[in-house]
């Protein structure tokens, strides 16, 4: 599978040579960049200054206490990034346990999950068009902490075995909870290290950075109507394009890949099966779930938040 390299960096580590980074092959780099209600990184912007003048793929992520406000965590964040998050930049929200469970204390998984979701849409309204998914853990996953068809970004460290970027993408893609991450951490010291399935083109794609705009909005493949998709009545298996590989790709990127491999450029059984599970999560049933792509769901998979 076709992957591409990344950090990520807080407070706690000290000045990067980005250029160096690029030069090992990096091409995306993600900076905590706010805690709660009130605390901000203290290194976000000099990280993320840093990454963007090398040309690496940035974005900014919030650890959260889900038994605080979601809205003031929310406007924390923002007043964080706001300078910075311009087009192609990825907002995360790092959920994940405290070890003695401070910031859980009190919550269900129900309210953690409602919680998760109402900065989400704080933040996707803050940013229209930009991406914003959850980093967070097997654990938290299975926990059902996590709202359905959001990326993810997901940590599991193998140890020894799997301390390099080589030895990760020689790995599976890990499927925790049936999941699909975006992106997999796979060593935490002495530094972040993640791969995305993607490579670095569709991921550049994928976060909106080095698209052309039309009327101040991304601009991705437009809608190819109904017939592109069919043979008839029957879904037009093995017709290939381009298209549909891209398609795939961002299906896997929002966690509704069914593909075993691939996806491919040639219109598979699985690419009808990831989309009708994307159009159900939208909250589409019966034939409206079905196949062929629509031009609202085809939107609002290709660009976020329309």
């Amino acid at each position: 599978m076709t992957t591409s390299r990344g950090i990520d960096v807080s407070a706690h580590q000290g000045p990067q040579d980005w250029a160096e980074h690029k030069r090992d092959g990096v091409t995306f780099a993600f900076a905590k960049a706010s805690e709660g209600q009130h605390s901000k990184d203290s290194r976000f912007a000099t990280h993320i200054a840093g990454a963007k003048a090398a040309g690496l793929v940035v974005g900014g992520y919030h650890f959260a206490w889900p038994n605080q406000s979601a809205a003031a965590e929310a406007a924390n964040y923002i007043a964080a990034v706001k300078g910075h998050a311009g087009p192609g930049f990825v907002h995360w929200l790092d959920l994940e346990r405290y070890s003695d469970g401070r910031n859980y204390r009190g919550r269900s998984a129900a309210q953690i999950k409602a919680w998760a979701a109402a900065w989400i849409a704080a933040v996707e309204q803050a940013f229209p068009r930009q991406r914003v998914g959850i980093y967070t853990s097997a654990a938290d996953l299975a926990a059902g902490h996590v709202p359905s068809g959001v990326p993810l970004w997901y940590p599991a460290y193998p140890g020894n075995s799997v301390d390099t970027y080589a030895e990760a993408e020689k790995r599976a893609q890990p499927k925790p909870s049936g999941r699909s991450p975006v992106f997999w951490q796979f060593v935490g010291s002495p530094l972040d290290r993640s791969v995305c399935y993607m490579s670095a083109t569709d991921l550049r794609l994928w976060a909106g950075a080095g698209t052309t705009t039309e009327g101040g909005k991304p601009k991705y493949e437009p809608y190819p109507g109904t017939a592109f998709f069919m043979s008839g009545k029957q879904p037009a298996l093995g017709k290939s394009s381009p298209v549909f590989t891209a398609m795939g790709r961002r299906l896997v990127a929002v966690g509704c890949g069914r593909y075993k491999q691939g996806p491919g450029p040639k219109l598979g059984q699985a690419d009808v099966d990831s989309y009708e599970a994307y159009q159900r999560s939208l909250g589409y049933t019966g034939a409206d779930a079905k196949w062929p792509p629509g031009p609202t769901s085809w939107s609002k998979l290709h660009v976020p938040n329309v």
